[in-house]
């Protein structure tokens, strides 16, 4: 048991229901309901913007164990609306951590859910895919609001929201990367900064005059949330950023923006791609790497124009599109997260790639 018990229910919009046990911050939610199959770096996943709007399922039994080190964390504050688990902690087990998994969610009032069959909730999702949702607590929990509630529930574009660094300076090194922020991880960041970079954030909606007016070297395109066609404005300042051929490497929600500022299209997956074992093969090479990923809508391969770009890298599991490198030999761009954070390293070079494309590399 966390806390005082509270009787809690989960209800999808296609009927299904399941009754537990909240902890963290108890208030009624709605959400989109999606699932993450790690194993582990659920403070690193609490902390990512891109899962903003989204109640989270974790697939792995018991989470909380070693607690919260806000040394891990993704940005400054838990991001997501919902955390859905089969078993919570009581001890977290680690000299590392600042904060129990309950205490910190109840400190950023995020609602958790915990003590139902998780498994079976993510093999719905699976077989009838991303789903609305709604949790709510009590014992006078009244089905028939939450239906309805659930039918009018539409999940608005969260980027603005998560687009939250704008202005800040990380780093001292000589090469000047302009990063747009569309929801960045801080290991987006890190991982510039330890190669001698200095990144300059700017707001998701600033116009490529205001970038390059601080004359960088490069422009990094961030991850983040939601639907890429909900950011229309992001994508008009992205064609002017690929006109000008400035050394550009795209991440996630970055890399479907520069496929929508290129005329692709971009398509909701059933159930989205999410975790830190996705298999990905680097076309050039034939080798397989394991990525880090978390996205529910991909790059249209049909809609990509060969004299534009050609596809990089596939997902090993479903064959869609996870990177893009463009002819004009300026811009590269990968749906997986090579930065990881939770996640494995095997793709971490790509920003070696970037240093180098920077420095005057051709792709």
């Amino acid at each position: 048991m966390v806390g005082d018990e509270m009787k809690a229910l989960l209800m999808l919009e296609n009927g299904a229901v399941f009754e537990g046990t909240g902890f963290g911050d108890c208030h009624d939610v709605l959400c989109e309901v999606v699932f993450n199959s790690a194993m582990c770096g659920y403070p690193e996943l609490l902390t990512d913007p891109s899962y903003a709007g989204q109640g989270v399922v974790m697939t792995y039994p018991m989470i909380g164990n070693y607690g919260i080190c806000y040394e891990d964390a993704e940005s400054n504050r838990p991001w997501l609306s919902a955390y859905i688990v089969h078993s919570v902690s009581n001890v977290a087990s680690n000299f590392r951590s600042d904060i129990d998994l309950d205490s910190y969610l109840k400190a950023y009032q995020i609602p958790g859910l915990t003590g139902i069959d998780t498994r079976h909730l993510t093999r719905i999702l699976r077989e009838s895919g991303t789903m609305r949702g709604m949790i709510a607590y009590g014992d006078d929990i009244d089905p028939d609001r939450m239906r309805e509630a659930i039918a009018n529930y539409t999940l608005e574009s969260c980027v603005p929201q998560v687009s939250v660094r704008g202005g800040r300076v990380y780093g001292d090194g000589d090469v000047k990367v302009a990063l747009y922020d569309y929801g960045v991880k801080s290991n987006i960041i890190r991982c510039l900064v330890e190669r001698g970079c200095t990144v300059k954030c700017f707001p998701w909606d600033a116009s490529f005059e205001d970038v390059m007016a601080w004359k960088p070297d490069g422009i990094m395109l961030s991850n983040g949330p939601g639907d890429p066609k909900a950011c229309g404005k992001a994508i008009e300042e992205l064609k002017k950023v690929y006109a000008a051929k400035v050394p550009t490497f795209a991440i996630c929600l970055g890399h479907q923006l520069m496929a929508l500022a290129n005329g692709g299209d971009t398509y909701k997956l059933k159930y989205g791609h999410r975790g830190i074992n996705h298999p990905v093969k680097d076309l050039s090479s034939n080798r397989v790497y394991i990525s880090s990923q978390n996205h529910g809508y991909v790059v249209d391969e049909k809609t990509i124009d060969p004299s534009i770009a050609q596809v990089s890298f596939i997902s090993m599991n479903d064959g869609s599109v996870e990177g893009l490198t463009y002819r004009s030999g300026r811009c590269f761009s990968v749906q997986f997260h090579p930065e990881a954070c939770g996640g494995p390293h095997d793709t971490r070079f790509l920003f070696d790639r970037f240093l180098a494309l920077m420095g005057g590399a051709q792709l």
